[in-house]
């Protein structure tokens, strides 16, 4: 039966209403992002006076997912290690932020999150922080910040952050990219294939003028929608954007072979060549497996050819998928749950990534045992490296954008004053030679390869025990970063989140919002969560 534009407006509203009404009071703003409007033309995405909510077609016959096949890969928490017997924790950098925007999708359904969706590395980089832009030769800034622990008492927080540099986009080197989409049968719902396309469409706008786009879908096969086209042309793209519609099959590894594929027939030297997938990762046919579809992107990427990953919707959303192939691919990952966050993604991050200012960059603390009795890192599970990886170049590492920042937290049990944390004897037939230097708590050392370069340079950072702050008077970004790791630990029950709960992370993030938008929601996101809990 054809229903008429004005039924279904209406039928629109009063669901919005009753939705609207069923989010509470909390979470109704979040809900208002999700309206659906109609003719909003592409120009205006680029205007000043951009409009908040998009154009994204209710169809006639809703298709919600009857049940949820999302998948989670297990995460084992770093746990406290001893200073004495080890003394080096080495990690690669992670500018990922998927995690934090799958976490709020599930708050805002009113649902807390499975514990393995929560990647606290993730949430705590999904702000971007107040560091001093590089000013020497090397291509980023380092700096450190140590603080006492508000969740433990007598135990410190070391905070290290990378700062890259910005670069000039009339001069940066030409693009070639290849918008990979998911257009199978999964994707049909309004927050996939629909936004989807309004964020690429976006994205278009927000491109340099060197750029070229080439479009690529799949579903139970692969298709070259369109060749590669200058941005200039960006009609001739939306057009082609527009023109996508789901259904069929998820031919995922075909999809990735041919957009590879295009991408090296126009291959730019020296310029920046990236394919990104946009997709739900549920990879139903062809070569499926996860370990095979990494094997694949590592090879493609020894071509110099770098990988985005950008996921959308949910019930059937492959999480770890995602990230095992982004990470693989000398990429990143990011979730896209609402208009607002394809703004900021699409808008302010994701051109930035697209241009490597440093690769392969690794980061080793080694930590002085006179000092320090124990240490652990908080998140990167999935990012450790061994000890010897530090000063092996041929080992691959994260990647860092243009202008894009990255934060890492250990918390660190000092040896003065702390009842001991020890859970093995002393070794009899083993000594340790520790260093006199008092003062050290830890050095810092960062590894990278300029991108041009296959060898490695090395950066050194002390950081003294003597240079210890109060938390109350640390930095804001100390403060809240520290809230934000704080919130996953209780997201994810850990072991090690202390004495804290979410009211007492509401109160170390509030003195630091620092009238930043992104801030205030996560206020927003803490005390939704709160509620959440205490209905449980």
């Amino acid at each position: 039966m054809k229903t008429s534009k004005q039924t279904i407006t209406g039928m629109m509203l009063l669901l919005s209403v009753l939705l609207w009404m069923s989010c509470g009071q909390q979470g109704k703003n979040h809900y208002q992002e999700d309206l659906v409007i109609e003719n909003v033309s592409t120009a205006e995405y680029a205007s000043e006076a951009e409009v908040d909510m998009v154009e994204v077609e209710l169809s006639e016959e809703p298709n919600p997912p009857d049940f949820n096949t999302e998948e989670y890969d297990r995460i084992v928490e770093n746990e406290f290690k001893d200073a004495k017997d080890n003394p080096l924790s080495t990690f690669s950098i992670d500018v990922d932020k998927a995690s934090y925007a799958n976490v709020r999708r599930f708050i805002e359904m009113g649902q807390l999150p499975p514990k393995n969706a929560v990647r606290v590395e993730e949430l705590i980089n999904y702000f971007p922080y107040n560091y001093d832009a590089p000013t020497g030769e090397h291509p980023f800034s380092i700096q450190t910040e140590l603080a006492t622990s508000p969740w433990s008492e007598d135990h410190l927080l070391l905070k290290i952050g990378l700062q890259g540099k910005k670069i000039n986009y009339d001069e940066v080197v030409p693009s070639n990219l290849v918008f990979l989409i998911d257009v199978s049968g999964s994707m049909s719902d309004k927050n996939k294939l629909p936004l989807l396309i309004k964020s690429f469409q976006l994205m278009v706008n927000e491109l340099p003028s060197n750029s070229k786009v080439a479009i690529v879908t799949y579903a139970g096969n692969a298709s070259i929608v369109l060749p590669s086209t200058s941005v200039l042309e960006k009609e001739e793209i939306n057009q082609a954007l527009d023109q996508l519609e789901a259904g069929g099959g998820t031919a995922g590894a075909q999809g990735i072979i041919t957009a590879y594929q295009l991408a090296e027939e126009n291959l730019i030297a020296e310029g920046n060549n990236r394919v990104i997938l946009a997709t739900d990762g549920d990879f139903n046919l062809g070569t499926s497996s996860t370990g095979e579809l990494v094997d694949m992107i590592v090879e493609k990427s020894k071509k110099d050819i770098y990988l985005t990953i950008c996921g959308f919707g949910m019930g059937n959303y492959k999480d770890g998928r995602m990230e095992q192939i982004s990470n693989a691919g000398n990429g990143n990952y990011f979730y896209i749950d609402n208009w607002k966050e394809s703004q900021k993604v699409f808008k302010k991050e994701l051109t930035a990534n697209l241009f490597t200012i440093a690769k392969d960059v690794k980061i080793q603390i080694e930590f002085n045992p006179n000092t320090v009795e124990s240490y652990r890192l908080i998140g990167y599970e999935n990012r450790l490296l061994n000890k010897e990886d530090f000063n092996d170049d041929t080992k691959d590492a994260g990647e860092l954008g243009a202008g894009h920042n990255v934060t890492a937290l250990y918390e660190i049990v000092p040896k003065v004053g702390v009842n001991s944390t020890k859970k093995v004897d002393d070794l009899k037939y083993q000594k340790t030679q520790v260093l006199s230097n008092q003062e050290d708590l830890v050095t810092v050392k960062f590894r990278y390869k300029p991108i041009k370069s296959s060898t490695s340079k090395l950066m050194t950072k002390i950081v003294h025990a003597k240079d210890v702050e109060n938390f109350n008077q640390a930095s804001k970004d100390m403060q809240f970063a520290s809230a934000v790791a704080s919130y996953g630990m209780l997201l994810r029950d850990s072991e090690f989140k202390g004495n804290t709960d979410y009211q007492k992370v509401i109160n170390w993030a509030k003195p630091a919002i620092n009238d930043d938008e992104y801030r205030r929601d996560f206020i927003e996101l803490v005390e939704m969560t709160d509620d959440i809990h205490v209905s449980k």
